[in-house]
């Protein structure tokens, strides 16, 4: 296992008075596919949204390639390379294919054309729908995009909120393949999924999260064969 690019240290998360996220710790290694699985409510969205900035912590650390971001805002966290893909995949729906991947590099000075054409590459759909309105586009097409708009920004770390969520078998398995496929282009993956069968069958590494608490965690493979995590999320 190579070494994490972002270390998760007793992280705690509250909303109000309640306790979201209850004192976690977990490391995303340089170059693999990271997945936190778990029930609707556990922590996992809270978790992110703290990474990016969206949320302050009420307690922990947040530390990317050694630097403390705990405190950072969105702004500079998306700068400093993590990106997040939402739940729900929030495009903007009268903005054109094209538009919403130019707002994915809204913080970059250089050009951005290559970049397009990378996403296009990764997405042959994206390309036949380049003037489409986002809004148009079927919720398949529509994950593609929030993916694709994220990359503009050249992430280190690509974080994923239920990109499954909503979307056919067919188009599950096509998501997962150009997840696979981006991190074998180097792209490092924090993943949060309801399919804990096909997230644990693609990642390298996997955390169960319960009630705001990790309560388990190793390689993908090796949890999709425990037998709490069969009886809880792969139902067998």
């Amino acid at each position: 296992m190579s070494e994490p690019i972002l270390k998760i240290r007793d992280l705690k998360v509250n909303y109000g008075g309640i306790e979201a996220v209850k004192g976690i710790s977990l490391d995303v290694p340089q170059g693999e596919i990271v997945t936190l699985i778990g029930a609707n409510g556990a922590g996992k969205s809270s978790t992110l949204r703290a990474i990016s900035g969206l949320v302050k912590p009420s307690s922990g650390t947040i530390e990317f390639e050694g630097e403390n971001i705990t405190a950072k805002n969105p702004t500079d966290i998306v700068t400093r390379g993590i990106t997040l893909v939402p739940e729900g995949r929030k495009i903007f729906p009268d903005l054109t294919v094209k538009e919403n991947l130019r707002v994915g590099a809204y913080l970059r000075k250089d050009d951005i054309t290559d970049d397009i054409n990378w996403v296009y590459d990764l997405f042959p759909r994206l390309k036949e729908r380049s003037w489409q309105a986002g809004g148009t586009l079927s919720g398949g097409e529509q994950q593609m995009l929030a993916v694709g708009r994220a990359l503009m920004s050249r992430p280190k770390v690509i974080m994923m909120d239920e990109p499954s969520l909503g979307l056919a078998p067919l188009v599950v398995r096509g998501i997962f393949d150009i997840i696979k496929e981006i991190n074998k282009q180097g792209m490092t993956i924090l993943l949060i999924e309801q399919n804990a069968n096909m997230a644990l069958k693609t990642a390298h590494l996997g955390y169960v999260m319960e009630t705001g608490r990790i309560t388990l965690s190793g390689p993908g493979k090796e949890l999709l064969s425990n037998e709490s995590v069969k009886a809880a999320y792969l139902g067998t």
